[in-house]
């Protein structure tokens, strides 16, 4: 997904918003269809759905556009900034409990991605035309991703994984489209369509087709912050592209910050202990410590428990 999107910016077309709403089209209508099937009832309230697929586009839009300013490694390995806020998320709205070994660890991380900033900032020659700007839009990308993935996180082991990606495909569309039709009508206007651009957007939509699938797997069986950890995998592939496919040198560092990221991951995935799982549904109701969502009624509680 990075490389495509960081291809399509390079390529002159300024639309992060446009090239998201075919992915979300697609997730509504496989996974929509799936639901239809099924004859499914949501068991989750619309709202709660509309502000998990308002803030995924906003993470989207956010990072996509920092293709526009900075490089594909500076990107990547700043949109793991997610791992702060998904801890601080989880902790405190999902009550799980970490180490001082996994901070500690994920201090590590954040410490690597602060060599980025000081790389871009120009101390020894950042990529991108306004690099500082566009690990400015990640970090704020990274917020509303954290919000996403924590949100995504608390539904799919509680609800329906089908139905969770089948409403932020839905909700992400909606949202994608009234924005796109505010922020981006003139620059699509403007855009000289090529094969390489429609293959760049035909990339990006089934790579997300597949990251959104897959997705709801890792939350369920890891929680948000080692999803978000194990995505520091994809720097590596930033890496390869940047030298092979953009020709371009990598500073030494980026090559610093990304070995402390990754002794943090590593301290943060073998020190700590197991999250304590979100409480299952029993007879209708959650535990004490879980409220029930505004909005579900009686009916869809017992379908789901049944």
């Amino acid at each position: 997904m990075s490389f495509t999107s960081s291809l399509i910016a390079d390529l002159g077309v300024d639309a992060p918003i446009t090239q998201t709403t075919f992915n979300y089209f697609l997730l509504a209508l496989i996974y929509g269809g799936i639901l239809l099937y099924r004859r499914q009832r949501p068991l989750v309230a619309w709202y709660w759905y509309l502000i998990l697929g308002f803030v995924d586009v906003q993470g989207n839009y956010l990072v996509n556009k920092a293709f526009q300013f900075s490089s594909i490694t500076s990107v990547t390995l700043l949109d793991c900034f997610t791992i702060a806020w998904a801890i601080i998320l989880t902790w405190f709205f999902l009550g799980t409990r970490y180490s001082i070994w996994q901070l500690f660890g994920a201090a590590l991380c954040v410490l690597g991605l602060g060599l980025v900033l000081l790389s871009d900032a120009g101390v020894a020659g950042g990529g991108g035309s306004r690099p500082l700007l566009g690990d400015i839009l990640v970090i704020a990308g990274t917020v509303f991703f954290a919000m996403s993935n924590v949100g995504e996180e608390f539904f799919v082991k509680k609800k329906d994984r089908v139905e969770v990606v089948c409403m932020i495909g839905i909700y992400g569309l909606l949202v994608s489209v009234i924005q796109l039709s505010i922020l981006e009508l003139k620059s699509l206007e403007s855009v000289k369509w090529s094969t390489d651009i429609i293959l760049g957007l035909l990339g990006y939509t089934i790579s997300g087709l597949m990251f959104y699938s897959l997705s709801p797997f890792v939350l369920k069986l890891s929680g948000a912050a080692m999803f978000n950890l194990s995505l520091l995998t994809s720097d590596m592939w930033a890496v390869v592209i940047r030298i092979f496919i953009y020709q371009q040198q990598v500073d030494w560092l980026y090559f610093l910050a990304f070995a402390v990221v990754a002794v943090g991951l590593v301290i943060y995935s073998t020190t700590g202990k197991d999250p304590a799982p979100i409480p299952a549904l029993e007879n209708g109701s959650l535990s004490v410590q879980y409220q029930m969502l505004d909005g579900e009624d009686v009916a869809s509680r017992d379908e789901s428990s049944g």
